[in-house]
């Protein structure tokens, strides 16, 4: 696929300071960028929305109005990159907050058949998740299994139809010296030059 429209998710809750996550991010966007690709942003921090509470608000409530215009970014993209720093060992809860409230029936999925989740609405998108994390990233992929990411990668993204769903995992962010950061934003600028 060529990938013209990205949308960049930060699920880093902290608005207050930049983080390694935001200037990934902004690497990520000025690679897109000079490739001719039209970049969005939906920075999570800055938005104010409650947590589903019940299924029956999900199933047949109304999407949070602060949230709408996200919803239509993720209509609108190609290709969506979240950004989020692994918290207990998996994203933070203003992400999943987030993921629940715009995941909704008849925009993430339609029924077909029967079969309330019979068609997943968000297919023809791919993704990327990029995360950061404290222990060394191979500690978290080998040793945990990155049981977070594959459930997100499965049970949220590869349920509404993003398929390929690639990963960037950077730990050890506390150690990180200058030299290995640029490394990172580096890699971040020429992603999207592969189509990822």
């Amino acid at each position: 696929m060529d990938i013209k429209r990205v949308l960049l998710i930060q699920g880093h809750p902290d608005a207050l300071l930049p983080h390694l996550c935001h200037a990934l991010a902004d690497a990520y966007a000025q690679g897109a960028e000079e490739a001719g690709i039209e970049v969005r942003r939906v920075d999570l921090a800055r938005l104010d929305f409650p947590l589903l509470r019940s299924q029956a608000d999900w199933e047949t409530g109304s999407l949070p109005p602060s949230l709408q215009a996200a919803q239509d970014n993720i209509a609108w993209a190609q290709h969506i990159v979240l950004f989020f720093p692994l918290w207990l060992g998996d994203m933070p809860a203003l992400l999943k907050g987030f993921l629940e409230q715009v995941a909704r029936p008849n925009f993430a999925f339609r029924s077909e058949g029967g079969n309330p989740f019979g068609r997943k609405g968000l297919s023809g998108r791919s993704a990327r998740v990029v995360v950061t994390m404290g222990m060394p990233a191979l500690v978290y992929r080998w040793y945990y299994r990155a049981h977070s990411l594959k459930s997100l990668e499965r049970n949220v993204l590869g349920f509404v139809g993003m398929a390929p769903v690639h990963e960037t995992l950077i730990g050890m962010v506390d150690k990180l010296d200058e030299a290995a950061a640029s490394q990172w934003l580096a890699k971040m600028r020429s992603l999207e030059s592969k189509g990822a």
